[in-house]
């Protein structure tokens, strides 16, 4: 392949991996967005929830400008509103500015993505090629995203993440194509409708992915207390287990990758709803499981998606729209469970903190400042986990260093890891049954899958 070429094609799948690891790029920064802009859980959703709607919805009608614009020109002006927006997102001054430039990320996303897969057979010389680099930069940008979005939101801040994406967006833009180069000596391919059962699929993960991306981020940061930079490492799991799992499934067929990866993925996200104990160390088994269904599943679905369907850029536009509506079903079903959860599960480690403290064997007066210190605590965290560390600290050094002392604030912090665990249980199984709801679109079409 010329230089030329090898150096479009990066682009291209730069382009891709960028904009589909936007997808979950800023989960691991959601809890520091929500502590600035002091929202609700439900309220920061929005910053997930507005990109992958606005990319969802218009990835159909940015396919079909590929045919009145170009691909080249629709490619160049998606990664030029994408990268705009991107520093719209680190300036914005409020929640509300945050969503509505994830929602213009999400647009311009949507045309530089579908554009891609047009531009990227020409410049590999192969459809199939074509589609499996479109297809792999797709699941590893969004199976990294979350860890890198961590790794930014630790070392600097979480408005980095949207700074670091302009210059790449400008990179993808400046060495992409300029213009289209057609498959001369390629036989065009008959026009198909959607492959209605594969983007059914897609759409049924990806909703369940939701948990694995986003509220199993939530959980180590918000219901565990942990740094994002824990969260992040603990999260790299999947995409490891994803390329993993992309190499180990080359030689099976679409069905038995769909299958088993289906499966794999309901399974790791039943065992997160059903975790023996609190820390990250408990999840990464799941995650492990997660991950290779990640890399099987929506690599085998996307392929027969797309398999011998033109325009490409169409194609491929109706798998983007099923993947990341489901993205928005998920968050939108699993959300309110989740913040339900949580404040019952709060009021239930309030109530048992009350017990633990009121039998601590610790002098009256100091449980009566340590009362007024927790109080303060848990009315600063609204219905967030609340972080105990800073009204222990308040204590007298003398008390501090007591074992009973000591032994009451581990009590109360068990507590509350088990608040943190059981508000996420119900979330994590409820999504386990979408991924498993998957098995019904793919076993109707299991003739299809074995020929592809």
């Amino acid at each position: 392949m010329p230089t030329a070429d090898r150096t479009r094609t990066a682009a291209l799948v730069l382009a891709v991996g960028l904009v589909l690891a936007d997808s979950s790029i800023v989960t691991l920064a959601l809890p520091d967005v929500l502590r600035q802009f002091d929202a609700r859980v439900g309220g920061v959703a929005w910053v997930l929830i507005g990109f992958n709607l606005a990319l969802a919805l218009t990835s159909v009608p940015a396919a079909r400008l590929t045919d009145r614009l170009g691909a080249a020109r629709l490619y160049g002006a998606g990664l030029a509103v994408f990268a705009a927006a991107s520093l719209a997102c680190a300036l914005a001054p409020s929640l509300g500015a945050l969503i509505a430039a994830r929602c213009a990320q999400g647009v311009g996303g949507a045309a530089a993505v579908c554009a891609a897969l047009e531009l990227l057979a020409p410049a590999v010389g192969t459809r199939q090629r074509a589609l499996g680099l479109w297809v792999g930069a797709g699941v590893v940008g969004t199976a990294i995203g979350p860890a890198l979005g961590g790794a930014l939101t630790e070392t600097l801040s979480w408005q980095s993440i949207f700074v670091a994406q302009v210059p790449l967006a400008l990179v993808a833009l400046a060495a992409g194509p300029r213009r289209e180069r057609g498959l001369a000596t390629l036989p065009l391919q008959p026009v198909h409708p959607p492959h209605v059962a594969a983007n059914a699929a897609l759409g049924l993960l990806s909703a369940a992915l939701t948990a694995a991306l986003f509220l199993l981020v939530l959980l180590i940061i918000e219901g565990w207390r942990h740094s994002p930079a824990i969260a992040a490492a603990t999260v790299s799991l999947m995409p490891v287990a994803a390329l993993a799992a992309g190499r180990l499934g080359r030689r099976l067929a679409a069905l038995a990758r769909a299958l088993a990866g289906t499966i794999l993925i309901g399974g790791g996200l039943a065992a997160l709803s059903l975790l023996p104990g609190a820390g990250p160390a408990w999840t990464l088994a799941p995650q492990a499981l997660i991950g290779l269904g990640l890399g099987l599943a929506l690599s085998a679905l996307t392929d027969v998606a797309l398999r011998e369907r033109t325009p490409e850029a169409l194609h491929g536009a109706w798998t983007i729209g099923a993947r990341h509506i489901g993205v928005v079903v998920g968050l939108l079903l699993l959300t309110p469970i989740f913040t339900a959860d949580l404040q019952r599960e709060q009021r239930r480690a309030e109530q048992a903190g009350v017990a633990v403290l009121l039998d601590a064997p610790i002098p009256p007066l100091a449980k009566l400042d340590l009362a007024g210190a927790l109080a303060d605590r848990l009315r600063a965290a609204g219905d967030r986990i609340p972080e105990l560390g800073p009204a222990f600290a308040r204590a007298p050094t003398s008390l501090r260093r007591a074992p009973a002392f000591r032994r009451l604030q581990t009590n109360l912090e068990d507590q509350l890891d088990r608040a943190g665990t059981d508000a996420f249980s119900r979330s994590f199984m409820a999504a386990a049954i979408l991924a498993l709801l998957a098995l019904v679109p793919i076993a109707g079409e299991h003739r299809r899958l074995e020929l592809a």
